[in-house]
């Protein structure tokens, strides 16, 4: 069956909870998926985001963020609040994040761009080199596996709803 929802886990594996969208990638291949859901771990490329989503009807993508809230906090965004390209002298390579993948994605795929893209976003308490999840980043990460390995198609319960961009950084 071809995939119609793909999960991307983006993130540094490297510096502590902003690990958790790859970590997350991999506890959903221990968890298990339901037929066409497809997992891409894009680590720190967001590149690769956007050309991973190609074709695909539903994208569900998980990072972590700083805004200040409690640690463990999810935020909603959906993707068309942050696919509108920024100004075309912010961007480069070496600092091309996924909000910047949702912007040149929906610029370059034009109809193979994903009808539905949902951005979730897990406050962290620590990104320092070599450190593991934090507790509540771990937690809240089960939660969310939990809830994508079983019913993906379905909101996740429990998130904060980021209603402009305003509301705190979007990206670690």
């Amino acid at each position: 069956m071809l995939e119609q929802l793909l999960i991307i886990g983006c993130g540094n594996l490297l510096r502590g909870d902003d690990a958790v969208g790859p970590v997350l990638v991999r506890r959903l291949l221990e968890l298990g998926l339901p037929p066409g859901v497809g997992i891409a771990d894009a680590g720190t490329s967001g590149m690769d985001v956007a050309f991973r989503m190609r074709g695909i009807d539903t994208v569900i993508l998980v990072d972590a963020v700083r805004t200040g809230a409690n640690p463990g906090t999810i935020y909603a965004v959906p993707g068309s609040m942050v696919e509108q390209l920024p100004p075309l002298s912010g961007i480069n390579l070496h600092a091309f994040r996924w909000d910047h993948a949702l912007a040149f994605g929906r610029w370059l795929l034009k109809d193979a761009y994903p009808r539905s893209v949902q951005v979730y976003l897990i406050e962290g308490a620590d990104f320092t080199i070599g450190a593991p999840l934090s507790p509540a980043v771990a937690a809240r990460m089960e939660d969310l596996a939990q809830h994508l390995s079983r019913d993906p198609w379905q909101p996740y319960p429990g998130y904060r709803t980021i209603t402009d961009q305003g509301d705190g950084e979007l990206a670690a």
